[in-house]
């Protein structure tokens, strides 16, 4: 990428990142506008990508336990950034997140960019929410991009990835549901930055994964590999399924792949990174 970019967050996705866009990267917690500018004044960016974000130590019910580190996160650094952004005339880029919606698979098309968010019964999706609407009202007229990733799926091992979980709690729900393949999310990024994109955009991969799926593919190389199916309701717990649309992402020239392309590739290149012996 020609333009100077930082990234900020060393978590899953922003270590992702700065190995692709081999640029600099910080870790800095950022509790101040005045910390932030620090980190601005260092690295001299033209683009500013975030990727700070508190997802929960183990899933994001764990955003309930500490709301204070959360809000902090998922609210306040983004709007300080915004700010930052405007002030130092350069490009912020949010990664956000699509799990900010109710879904009625009985009715419902696939969510696009415009539908105003409604999930509002996790603590983590209405941070998600309000830095949204923050950023969005800064995009009509400054260049802030905010892009929405579903359910991470690697072709890397990471307890962040969707595969990972999946083989460690051989447990799979029966919904359909978007997902964003990580290499395919890097080109996407690379593209809208490259047009100089901004506002809202969904990116996911095209059509949506019912999970078995992706585990079949699995145990075409792991063979003794044994998963159940669960019903989602028989979980217990309140979490987002959904579909997000990809319209707006293919519309900006991009070529959106379909899901199912992506999982013999992703589940290769998965146990080619696993030493010999450690797959389950």
């Amino acid at each position: 990428m020609k333009n100077k970019v930082l990234i900020l967050g060393k978590g899953y996705i922003g270590s992702r990142l700065q190995e692709e866009f081999q640029c600099e990267i910080s870790d800095r917690k950022i509790y101040s506008y005045k910390e932030a500018q620090e980190e601005i004044d260092k690295y001299q960016p033209e683009i500013l990508i975030n990727c700070i974000g508190f997802t929960g130590k183990n899933n994001v019910d764990d955003c309930e336990l500490d709301k204070d580190k959360t809000i902090s996160a998922n609210v306040f650094v983004p709007i300080i950034l915004g700010e930052l952004a405007l002030r130092n005339n350069i490009r912020l880029v949010h990664i956000g997140t699509g799990c900010i919606y109710h879904y009625d698979y009985s009715k419902d098309i696939p969510i696009d960019e415009a539908k105003e968010p409604d999930f509002f019964e996790l603590f983590y999706s209405r941070t998600k929410i309000y830095s949204d609407k923050a950023l969005l009202f800064l995009a009509k007229k400054y260049p802030v991009l905010i892009t929405r990733i579903r359910v991470p799926l690697d072709n890397r091992p990471h307890p962040r990835n969707l595969l990972t979980k999946l083989i460690k709690y051989r447990k799979a729900i029966d919904l359909p549901n978007s997902v964003t393949y990580i290499p395919d999310f890097i080109k996407a990024l690379t593209h809208l930055i490259k047009i100089k994109a901004s506002g809202i955009y969904n990116v996911v991969n095209k059509d949506p994964l019912v999970y078995s799926r992706l585990l079949e593919v699995y145990k075409k190389y792991v063979s003794d590999f044994k998963y159940e199916i669960i019903d989602f309701r028989k979980l217990n717990s309140v979490r987002t399924n959904l579909i997000l649309s990809t319209k707006k992402l293919e519309s900006s020239g991009f070529n959106v792949r379909n899901i199912d392309g992506v999982l013999e590739e992703c589940v290769k290149g998965y146990i080619g990174t696993v030493p010999e012996g450690d797959c389950p």
